[in-house]
């Protein structure tokens, strides 16, 4: 299995991040359109490591469950963490800043979904996208 971490410090490492959840993703044989919605997904979320948790990391891998093969990427930051995580979760939800998918955005273009974070102690959020 495929597994790689990298650093999201500058816009640099925000497009390594989106190469990489891409190469994973062909790996995986996902269709194009699955891999555009988990590299969008992917860059939204590596953008707002970046922009509202002051940098941290994403760690890409190719995962499989039983015949399904699928890409699981897991951002952290260890930013101020999401004050109202209903509210950011919410539909059309933006700060003005990212991509204007917001957490909701990416939420609905992956197959999983999770995020934990609370005030102070940074943020981590799971995303999984299979080949269909």
């Amino acid at each position: 299995m495929t597994r790689r971490e990298l650093p999201i410090n500058d816009d640099g490492d925000v497009v390594r991040v989106r190469q990489l959840v891409r190469s994973v993703a062909v790996d995986a044989r996902l269709s194009l359109v699955e891999q555009t919605k988990l590299v969008t997904a992917a860059s939204e979320l590596a953008r707002n490591t970046l922009t509202y948790g002051g940098g941290g990391a994403a760690t890409v891998e190719h995962i499989t469950n039983g015949t399904k093969s699928g890409v699981r990427a897991i951002f952290r930051d260890k930013g101020p963490g999401i004050a109202d995580l209903d509210l950011a979760l919410t539909d059309g939800y933006t700060s003005g800043k990212g991509l204007g998918l917001g957490l909701g955005g990416a939420r609905r273009l992956v197959d999983e979904f999770s995020v934990e974070s609370s005030p102070g102690s940074g943020t981590t959020v799971t995303v999984t996208k299979w080949a269909r």
